[in-house]
């Protein structure tokens, strides 16, 4: 590709007399020419993994390292004294998703070109997406996140479906977005906006009219759903994507020859946790419509979908009632009614019936008993899956149930975000763990070599001052690179336990208040969005932002400990984060984290797990040994007994534990109350005494102890460097072409 050239026929200058703006406009344009090239053949059988989001990131870099182009045009940008992170900064990052969910499938979306595998990803065109996070006055606001201008890479189809509800008929318009393989392929990510949305809808903050659902269903990822029309919109916005998709997948079967009876050999539908549920229902009436007889509809459906669990939270596995379908999908409300029948014809248990008691519909339900395949997302997950909450299906079903433990793409999360990384391993070990991530185990032969492992450590130093100024930049933030680098990010949920980071902060200033001091500063970083209607997650950020402010103003604190939670945490700052990160916290209740992949990301670069014995913390834990790992807290058997006996008090903690008292005491003390909204402080206060749904109190000794070995340990640089290097060695596994080459050989079989 000769840059000066294709900016020479747009707009008569060279690449030094261009502006970032021309120059990025026009690598996007020759990008997608060049991914359109090399589209995917199409195969008979294809994936259609149908998702309600995917946080693709930024897309310019990603594409260019997928073609093989990065490094010329870094090189070409370079000798004319332009750099290619300030073109990067020029593009917006696409709002169509929010946390772990939708990075999964982002990265599975890029491992299924990059193994030639014939396969999409469907979802929606969000126009503002989850929110853009704006901090004011110690607490977390929502503004709209408008991402979609001239120059993004969403391109506009001539394609359109209608979608009926029971009291409208929208027109559903297919987009698309080119997702580029490594040295493979190009597939499609396909997204359906309505004809009519109305932006100006929305006012300064995320409020709008719920109820016009003609103008309002691409608005938003995740509507606020704390009152009816919220809870009514989140079914018309999942009944839109699956409408319009199932009606996308029988067009494009049936031109390949497919006559419906045989879809299952043209398709096979991924659903992706239980947002797009309603597709089985969908694909059945349409089949009817089609002149199938139900039965056969049911059994065709039967062997297309494929249900991914991603949770074992109650309140996340959906149930809707049967007067709010009726209310927005009259018409999938008999075919309900049919397959919940069908169940309770056969099995007597009402814990595996579709329709409750309540009459509400419960989802996964629909999916376990009406797909071929349930799989968890981590080895614990499942088993606690097959073993706990989803045993009774287990034990009607138990050829349905598998493991395919998540994986993270390399591209992105080491070859992009951390060249400097990247460029080592290959000089050490050759090129070829780019395409198999299993070659990295080759490093586990460096062990030992202390220019490798001081190698290490400069890279690290360096990752950790690029974030330093990229953060005082853009945020105004001003952190310590000679400090200890502990980072928190996740969505903010009280099972990812903040509240138990936040709390150790508070321990370890009032330990620094009363003179005991740590050999090496310490800098803990959050970043977390909390969702709109989720009172406490909001508390919690706020405890966070006025500690942020009180060990700021403490002349006797701030040499040793900060707090920094960043605003907008997205995919662009956590290629910031990672990389420059020491120790990944990984806290969630054992348990209760289906899988995590920021896990993963943070090993592949050389940061040190302390974590929880939870999700693929486990596995993480068994490949690098106990020695590289600090693994803290219950375990999963402790855990699901306390539950169940309902013998957990967290009173009693709080009374009999000095420590716990003295930090949870801190939230309404003085010094916080200057600073805070006591209603918000108090009212996090009363939760941690009152509930501690997710158990902080019983892990806090354990977590003190071990994070403070972990920074004792940080201590010796070589022995601190030989876990890095043991960490990046075992992370081959998390690769996501290892899960998605398992999925194709486990289930979808294309």
């Amino acid at each position: 590709m000769n840059l000066n050239e294709l900016l020479y026929d747009s707009y008569g200058k060279t690449i030094s007399e261009c502006s970032n703006e021309e120059i990025y406009a026009v690598l996007l344009k020759k990008v997608n020419e060049l991914a359109a090239e090399k589209a995917a053949p199409d195969s008979k059988k294809k994936i259609y993994y149908i998702s309600a989001e995917f946080l693709i990131g930024k897309l310019l870099s990603n594409n260019l390292i997928n073609l093989g182009l990065y490094e010329d045009v870094k090189t070409q940008l370079a000798e004319n004294g332009r750099n290619i992170r300030d073109i990067e900064e020029i593009e917006n990052e696409p709002s169509l998703g929010n946390g772990g969910l939708g990075r999964l499938a982002a990265c599975f979306l890029d491992s299924i070109a990059t193994l030639g595998i014939n396969g999409d990803g469907i979802g929606l065109n969000y126009h503002f997406g989850l929110f853009r996070q704006i901090f004011k006055d110690n607490a977390q606001t929502a503004a709209p996140d408008r991402w979609i201008n001239e120059n993004c890479w969403i391109n506009k189809t001539d394609r359109i479906y209608p979608v009926k509800f029971g009291n409208a008929v929208v027109a559903a318009r297919l987009y698309e977005i080119n997702v580029t393989g490594y040295d493979s392929v190009t597939n499609k990510l396909r997204l359906f906006d309505v004809e009519g949305v109305n932006e100006n809808l929305v006012t300064s903050d995320i409020d709008f009219d719920k109820t016009a659902i003609t103008q309002n269903l691409t608005l938003f990822l995740y509507p606020d759903d704390s009152d009816e029309d919220g809870r009514l919109l989140r079914i018309y916005q999942q009944y839109f994507m699956v409408s319009a998709g199932a009606q996308l997948i029988l067009d494009e079967c049936t031109a390949k020859g497919c006559n419906l009876h045989n879809l299952y050999d043209y398709a096979v539908i991924q659903i992706n946790d239980t947002h797009p549920t309603m597709i089985i229902p969908e694909l059945i009436r349409l089949l009817i419509q089609r002149g199938i007889d139900i039965d056969e509809a049911i059994e065709i459906v039967s062997r297309t979908c494929a249900y991914t669990n991603h949770t074992i939270l109650a309140e996340a596995l959906e149930k809707w009632s049967i007067s709010q379908l009726k209310t927005v999908v009259p018409q999938l409300v008999p075919i309900i009614e049919i397959l919940d029948d069908k169940i309770r014809r056969k099995y007597d248990e009402p814990k595996v019936h579709i329709i409750d008691k309540d009459d509400r519909v419960h989802m996964a339900h629909i999916d376990i008993h009406y797909g071929f395949s349930v799989n968890g997302v981590a080895w614990l997950h499942t088993e606690i899956l097959k073993n706990e909450e989803l045993n009774h299906f287990y034990e009607i079903y138990p050829e349905k149930f598998n493991n395919k433990t998540n994986g993270i793409t390399f591209r992105r999360w080491i070859m992009h975000c951390n060249p400097e990384l990247s460029a080592f391993i290959t000089e050490l070990i050759g090129d070829d763990w780019k395409k198999n991530a299993g070659e990295l185990k080759k490093l586990l032969d460096f062990k030992g070599n202390k220019d490798v492992l001081k190698k290490l450590l400069d890279i690290k130093k360096n990752k950790k001052i690029q974030l330093k100024n990229y953060l005082s930049a853009k945020q105004g933030i001003e952190i310590d690179e000679n400090s200890i680098y502990d980072i928190q990010i996740k969505r903010l949920h009280e099972y990812k336990r903040q509240q138990l980071n936040a709390l150790y902060v508070i321990h370890k200033y009032l330990e620094i208040k009363s003179g005991i001091k740590p050999t090496t500063p310490v800098t803990v970083i959050f970043g977390a969005k909390a969702a709109p209607a989720y009172i406490i997650a909001q508390d919690i950020i706020h405890l966070i932002l006025c500690l942020q402010e009180l060990i700021a103003a403490d002349d006797d604190v701030k040499p040793y400990l900060n707090v920094i939670m960043v605003e907008n945490y997205n995919v662009t700052l956590a290629e910031k984060l990672i990389p420059a990160c020491d120790i990944s916290e990984q806290i969630s209740l054992t348990s209760k984290e289906a899988s995590g992949t920021g896990n993963m990301k943070f090993m592949l670069n050389g940061a040190v797990t302390l974590g929880t014995e939870d999700g693929a913390n486990v596995e993480i834990h068994q490949l690098v040994g106990d020695e590289n790992i600090y693994i803290f807290g219950d375990d999963s058997e402790t855990v699901v007994e306390r539950y169940k006996t309902e013998s957990y008090v967290p009173k009693d903690y709080y009374t009999k534990n000095k420590a716990i008292k003295a930090a949870v005491d801190f939230i309404i003390g003085e010094d916080m109350m200057k600073l805070g909204d006591k209603v918000r402080l108090e009212r996090l206060f009363k939760e941690l005494t009152g509930k501690d749904w997710f158990m902080t109190f019983p892990d806090f000794d354990d977590y003190v102890k071990t994070r403070e070995a972990a920074y004792s340990d940080y201590e010796n640089s070589v022995e601190w460097a030989e876990k890095m290097l043991v960490n990046i060695a075992q992370a081959g596994y998390f690769s996501s072409d290892r899960t998605i080459a398992q999925y194709n050989e486990d289930i979808w079989k294309i």
